[in-house]
């Protein structure tokens, strides 16, 4: 069984990852709203104890999961441990007696215990003691009562704000400069202003890397002697090609054994992760691995289709889906740049085709819009339950890679 969820980041004010904010379904078919959030919440608890650990889902970060009045009461939070769970109580959760009492239970076991899209009240004053971190819709919330939230929490150090859905640079600017800590929304992965930006040139060479790979027959010794000059690249190549992903009887110690070894799809795929995450190392990396999640997906969905579809084209295209966030520029110049086909800038800049399709597959499934997921898979004609499975796969291999590429 798998999860039939979405992860959005949490990051911290350096835009360091925090935790992962669970967007749960009983399934694809289930969509919001037909499910109510004590049966979400169930659902969720359930997968997590007897199927597959949250902690995997989330690469071992905090995950935080909705609470409803009905799930508190039943002790749901209490079957995932204080280290791995934020225990979000929903804003539909009027404050009383009893909602107080259950906070000050799990305040004295150690859960973090955040107020999700709070709108302030005085009565919720009586809980601030217990509450660890507060979460603000600023798309919905004005400004003023914003900073009645600030007033009323100033004399509770221990309280930190989480700016929810923001959407773009100068919001999470403003966020913080109002003293929030947290940050959930897609900010990160839109780009953070437009500005002319020049490739350097070992991200040139990568570029023309990516392009010689795509060739029917690779120029061995050409691309040998291209990592052969970039000490960096040629590193990284040798660690990519003696990790656990790859089976070999002894160690791959020169570039050459590493090409032979890797192969075009496997090299292309490396350079595509390389230039990724060298293009722009003050994006956060949660950005990185969105993007790296996301060519994944692609190329395992390429794979179940049974119309014929590059597998490595797919990976690559879809890397290349969310450049514009990681380059902070339009993506018609970032690819007007690139030596790239139009095989792959054509759905990009186009968002038609089949290719352009999966695409939008892996952005709805990333925003938890399952309706609009299921019209999509219905006109790919691919299989619901293997298209999580996937997604879930993409999630884990993208964790993975991240710490490969360090």
């Amino acid at each position: 069984m798998y999860f039939y969820a979405a992860r959005q980041p949490i990051l911290d004010i350096n835009k360091k990852l925090f935790g992962y904010e669970l967007l749960f379904r009983d399934s694809i078919d289930n969509v919001f709203p037909d499910i109510d959030g004590d049966e979400a919440t169930s659902k969720m608890i359930e997968a997590s104890k007897f199927n597959m650990g949250i902690s995997e889902f989330t690469n071992n970060k905090l995950a935080f999961i909705n609470f409803t009045l009905e799930t508190l009461i039943q002790g749901y939070p209490e079957m995932l441990t204080n280290e791995e769970v934020v225990v979000e109580i929903l804003e539909t959760v009027k404050p009383g007696k009893k909602l107080l009492g259950l906070c000050k239970d799990l305040h004295s076991k150690n859960y973090i215990i955040a107020l999700d899209d709070y709108e302030h009240q005085n009565v919720w004053i009586h809980f601030y003691p217990y509450i660890k971190i507060i979460k603000v819709d600023i798309q919905k919330t004005a400004l003023s009562e914003v900073h009645k939230v600030i007033e009323a929490t100033k004399d509770y150090p221990h309280i930190e704000l989480l700016a929810e859905k923001v959407e773009t640079y100068e919001e999470y600017e403003q966020a913080k400069q109002l003293g929030f800590t947290y940050f959930q929304g897609f900010f990160f992965a839109r780009p953070e202003m437009v500005k002319t930006k020049n490739l350097s040139p070992s991200q040139i060479a990568m570029a023309d890397l990516l392009y010689e790979t795509s060739k029917p027959e690779l120029d061995l010794a050409g691309i040998t002697q291209v990592f052969e000059r970039d000490v960096s690249l040629s590193y990284k190549l040798l660690r990519y090609a003696n990790s656990a992903a790859f089976k070999r009887r002894s160690e791959v110690s020169t570039i050459k054994q590493a090409l032979i070894l890797l192969g075009s799809s496997e090299l292309k795929r490396f350079l595509a992760l390389m230039f990724a995450v060298t293009v722009n190392p003050e994006k956060p990396n949660e950005l990185i691995k969105s993007a790296l999640a996301r060519a994944k997906f692609c190329e395992l969905i390429a794979r179940e289709m049974s119309y014929k579809i590059d597998v490595s084209i797919a990976f690559l295209t879809g890397l290349l889906s969310m450049i514009d966030a990681i380059l902070d520029e339009k993506i018609e110049v970032i690819l007007d740049k690139l030596p790239l086909t139009s095989e792959i800038k054509d759905p990009l800049l186009t968002r038609k085709g089949l290719m352009a399709a999966i695409i939008k597959l892996a952005e709805l499934i990333e925003h938890a819009e399952w309706d609009k997921t299921n019209i999509v898979m219905e006109n790919l004609i691919i299989d619901k339950t293997q298209t999580l499975k996937h997604y879930n796969e993409a999630l884990a291999w993208a964790d993975e890679q991240s710490h490969l590429s360090e």
